[in-house]
């Protein structure tokens, strides 16, 4: 699969590319800072760049510390379904919530926030994790003419998984970049994300391919 066509209608979207999730961050993934020169690569192929950034609240239900007797990684029952709890990350308005600073994509043109709403977690691009409360990204793209998307960033295995995911549900065309991304990998959880991507028609493809 060389040389995949790249036009008008194709949009890259950079997933959490945060300070929280990179080496002294809140909740580092191995690794995650490799992804940032191979992106900056792609970027200049793209005439639609779409970012997000986890911005939660202090106190966020999706946080341990907000259970008592609760530790990171567990799993609760919050009213909109299992939740992993997670170390505090990604607060508002702190230097670990910033975009990282290596990252070098000056012609995005849309920031999607999310879990900024303290009782919902929000891992997709496109649905917070009541799935019912939009984000508004796919109308954006619709509204763009964008039918295909490229996605990059962290974790492959929740925020990065998810977004394709959704794409898909959205009716769009979804590539999710493998050396572009890197995965938190709970209990084989990379592997498990990879299998639902492809089942739902998911294209996993590297960077060269493009």
């Amino acid at each position: 699969m060389k040389n995949l066509r790249i036009g008008s209608a194709s949009a890259l979207i950079v997933v959490d590319v945060q300070n929280c999730f990179v080496d002294g961050g809140t909740l580092p993934v191995a690794h995650g800072a490799e992804v940032i020169p191979v992106i900056n690569g792609l970027a200049p192929l793209f005439e639609n760049i779409v970012m997000t950034q986890d911005w939660h609240t202090e106190g966020h239900s999706s946080f341990a510390s907000s259970h008592q007797g609760k530790k990171p990684f567990d799993v609760v029952s919050l009213p909109y379904g299992q939740q992993v709890l997670w170390p505090d990350h990604g607060i508002q308005g702190t230097p670990d919530a910033d975009l990282h600073k290596d990252l070098k994509l000056p012609t995005a043109q849309l920031i999607i926030r999310k879990g900024y709403r303290k009782d919902i977690d929000s891992y997709s691009a496109f649905m917070e994790a009541d799935r019912k409360t939009t984000t508004g990204l796919a109308a954006y793209l619709r509204a763009h003419q964008i039918d295909t998307v490229f996605i990059v960033g962290l974790a492959t295995d929740f925020c990065v998984a998810w977004t394709a995911l959704d794409a898909r549900a959205a009716g769009l065309n979804a590539y999710v970049i493998e050396d572009a991304c890197r995965g938190i990998d709970l209990n084989g959880s990379v592997q498990s994300a990879w299998k639902n991507m492809t089942e739902k028609g998911v294209k996993r493809i590297q960077s060269s391919e493009l």
